[in-house]
């Protein structure tokens, strides 16, 4: 890797050309290839295991590739997920800021030399002040100072980190890499653990970063909001990654789009497939068959027809071989179960409803089916605790819930799921009628025969999201359903959430979630 850390943001620059790596002999990236100047802000996309992080550590110099160039200019700030845990605030404040210490210390020591009329100062000083200029090193303590207060981080600069709890340490230092001045931010889910303000301030500041910022996130707003390039990591018709520009829109359509196309040609090569299947059957039908002509006919004739028949097969035999299906099978998409609708009843209502310390407030509700309705609230607000009491899951304080005959599902934030069974045995095992665990298109065939602790976080999910839909429940009661999910997944639950005849109860923070259900009504706690 090539790195030119001192230049000024302006001048930032990343690129990468056929990068590729492998571990334990499975490929993670495959021929990855992009360039991105002074004010792009590039969103790396894919599921769960795709290798977004991988490739953060890429750019950052973590890891070394298999293949590939990887070129950097400029000064680079490291968000990932692993949070320092030793030292105090202001540690950690001087160790993000250290570039701008350190040309604040070099411009003092050119300066004296200038004073002094040292031999080769006036370069020295030029080169100094310069370099100073670049990162705006003056202005870098406020600007972190800024940070910390928008995001609500502590700003005891002698606290220690050790006495923070993980989403204060992740504002911390995400407040300090905003006011680094760093060329090039390389982030991974900076979202995590900030509120709305939080959020708004980082939205602000990273359209605002006069370098490259490449992030991984979840939050869909953020990537719609930032993006100016997407790179997808996931399958695509030829195995390589894709890199879209337009912004995150844009790329969603034209993905969109290239998964219509890439649908239809593996589907002519399939019919293609089976078209030479049949001719290569027919001929040999016609061979069979002239070996036993109806009566009037005699050798001769068998013997005349012979040889162009077996031509005739072998041809068909050597088309249908040299036939290729080229383009692979696409993932498959999620298949929504038909819910069932119950008219003619309430099918589940909430009186005067709380628990005591965790749902203070009063909540009426009743739900028909087809009704729709997003739960909101900042964290303690009892989101959480009131879809768990309209479950059954757990006794109001005060208040009563009334439920019809039927089934009720609530997909948690927490998974229980056995560890050593796979994902299919555990499917099998809870769902004995409706849809094979397959059908749903939630899990990969690899992911499927997995054992339930060899299963990223987001493959748990996305389990438990199968569980949940195949008991076929007249009322989805969904707490945060985002969660380690991909955004073309979300897209695809978004829809089928709308559309369902159940009743859907979503509790919810993502707030691109909450811009596609504008329209459902909202209670807010």
């Amino acid at each position: 890797m090539s790195d030119l850390s001192l230049a000024p943001a302006r001048a930032a620059y990343v690129r990468l050309s056929e990068v590729h790596l492998s571990f334990g002999g499975k490929p993670i990236l495959a021929g990855v290839d992009l360039v991105a100047t002074a004010g792009e802000r590039v969103a790396v996309v894919g599921e769960n295991g795709r290798g977004k992080t991988t490739l953060l550590r890429v750019l950052a110099g973590d890891i070394p590739v298999d293949s590939g160039e990887i070129r950097r200019v400029g000064s680079v700030g490291v968000a990932d997920q692993q949070l320092p845990q030793t030292g105090t605030v202001g540690d950690l404040i001087d160790l993000e800021l250290a570039a701008a210490r350190q040309a604040l210390s070099r411009l003092e020591t050119a300066t004296e030399a200038l004073t002094d009329g040292r031999p080769g100062a006036d370069d020295d000083y030029a080169a100094a002040l310069a370099e100073a200029e670049a990162i705006d090193a003056w202005d870098a303590d406020r600007r972190v100072e800024v940070s910390l207060a928008a995001l609500n981080a502590v700003d005891d600069r002698d606290r220690s980190l050790a006495t923070l709890s993980v989403g204060q340490r992740h504002r911390v230092r995400l407040a300090c890499l905003l006011g680094a001045g760093h060329s090039v931010l390389l982030l991974d889910e900076p979202t995590n653990h900030l509120d709305a303000s939080g959020l708004d301030h980082l939205t602000e500041r990273l359209r605002a970063h006069p370098g490259v910022v490449v992030l991984v996130s979840h939050d869909r707003a953020l990537l719609a909001d930032v993006a100016t390039t997407v790179v997808d990591l996931d399958p695509s018709s030829d195995g390589r990654p894709r890199v879209y520009g337009g912004g995150y829109r844009t790329y969603v359509e034209t993905r969109h789009a290239e998964r219509a196309r890439w649908e239809a040609l593996h589907s002519e090569q399939l019919s293609e497939q089976q078209r030479l299947a049949d001719d290569l059957s027919a001929a040999q039908n016609r061979l069979r068959d002239s070996w036993r002509p109806g009566k009037g006919h005699g050798k001769h004739a068998r013997a005349t027809r012979a040889p162009g028949l077996v031509r005739a097969v072998r041809r068909r035999q050597d088309d249908l071989a040299e036939h290729v299906v080229a383009i692979p099978p696409p993932p498959v998409r999620f298949a929504m179960p038909e819910l069932p609708e119950h008219r003619g009843a309430t099918l589940l209502r909430a009186d005067n409803v709380t628990v005591a310390g965790r749902l203070a407030r009063p909540v009426d509700l009743a739900l028909d089916s087809g009704d729709r309705l997003v739960v909101t609230g900042p964290n303690g607000a009892g989101k959480s605790t009131l879809l768990a009491v309209l479950s059954g899951d757990l006794a109001p304080t005060t208040g009563t819930v009334r439920q019809a005959r039927v089934r009720l599902g609530r997909l948690g934030q927490e998974s229980d799921l056995p560890a050593k069974r796979t994902a299919v045995e555990v499917y099998d095992q809870r769902v004995h009628e409706g849809p094979g665990l397959a059908a749903l298109g939630l899990l990969d065939r690899h992911d499927t025969h997995r054992p339930v602790r060899e299963l990223s976080i987001g493959a748990r999910r996305r389990l438990d999201l199968a569980l949940v839909l195949a008991a076929r429940p007249h009322v989805l009661l969904l707490d945060e359903p985002t969660n380690h999910l991909s955004a073309t997944l979300v897209d695809e639950l978004t829809a089928a959430f709308g559309a369902t005849p159940a009743a859907v109860v979503i509790a919810t923070h993502d707030r691109q979630l909450l811009r596609d259900t504008d329209s459902w009504p909202r209670l807010a706690l």
